[in-house]
This record gives structure tokens, C-alpha cells and sequence, in this order.
């Protein structure tokens, strides 16, 4: 299957490159439009080394299909001792998945990140760019029931 952009894509491409004094300075603005029309950046799509050292290095990005949700649970230590173990094994039960997968019907992919800097607020998850702080098992279940009801 090929990567194909949309027109509405290309036209936001270039409004976002005019806000730029160079337009390889907008890469990182594009890469966040894209992956919000597609869910990922295609391999594909990578001719330049520059590109692809981006999209490897910023955890921001996913190389791979992702659900209209996608849950990252921080892992970092202050998220660790505040409970994200038991959260994070919480979801994996109740989406029936394991971290890097999306659940059959596409609406929740889980993953796990080093660290969201909110260490004040632990534990901590990011679904798509929103946090979710303070967690405990009941938010959570609200949290996916929230989620769920919101097609």
C-alpha cells in the first residue's frame, strides 16, 4: 500500500512551513500534523537520514499504526513508586493487550515511556497529547470508560 498525502495535508504543510524562517526548521511541526492525520509516520515516507533520525529519536512518534487512543504510561521512578506497575498491568488486562499493541477494534494502543515530567503529579499517562495525573485503578476505569464513550 502506498503513502499517499492528502490535499487538506499539503495545504497545512505549507501554511506551517511560512511560519518558519527555513522550511527544514518546520520539520518537527509536520511530522506532528502528519501523525495526527495518519496515527504514524510510514517509513515510506522517509527519504532524508535528517527525517528519520527525528521520528527515531522522539518518542512523540509512532512508526507503526496507532488506535484513536494511545495510552503511554510513564515508567520513570517517581510514577514507579506512586503505583504505574499496577496501573500499567491494569490496562493490559482490561484491553486484553500488551504494551506496543492496539487493541482489534483500533481504539487503544498501550505503551510505556521513561518519563512525561510531571513527577509531581504521579502516576501519570498520556492519552494522545492530554495528561491524565494523579491515578488510581478507579480513574483509570473511568478513564477508559470516558474514553470508550466518547465515539
Amino acid at each position: 500500500m502506498g503513502f499517499k498525502l492528502t490535499e487538506e495535508f499539503k495545504a497545512k504543510a505549507e501554511k506551517i512551513c511560512t511560519q518558519y524562517p527555513r522550511r527544514d526548521a518546520a520539520l518537527i511541526p509536520l511530522l506532528l500534523e502528519l501523525q495526527k492525520e495518519t496515527s504514524y509516520i510510514a517509513e515510506e515516507g522517509m527519504d532524508y537520514s535528517r527525517v528519520k533520525a527525528v521520528t527515531t529519536f522522539y518518542t512523540m512518534f509512532n512508526r507503526e499504526p496507532a488506535g484513536k487512543y494511545h495510552l503511554q504510561v510513564c515508567r520513570n521512578i517517581s510514577c514507579h513508586m506512586a503505583g504505574a506497575p499496577g496501573l500499567l498491568e491494569r490496562l493490559r488486562k482490561k484491553l486484553a493487550i500488551a504494551e506496543g499493541e492496539t487493541t482489534k477494534d483500533g481504539l487503544f494502543t498501550l505503551s510505556c515511556v521513561e518519563c512525561l515530567g510531571a513527577c509531581g503529579l504521579a502516576p501519570v499517562i498520556q492519552v494522545n497529547d492530554k495528561y491524565f495525573e494523579n491515578l488510581t485503578a478507579e480513574k483509570v476505569d473511568a478513564l477508559l470508560e470516558n474514553l470508550r464513550h466518547e465515539l
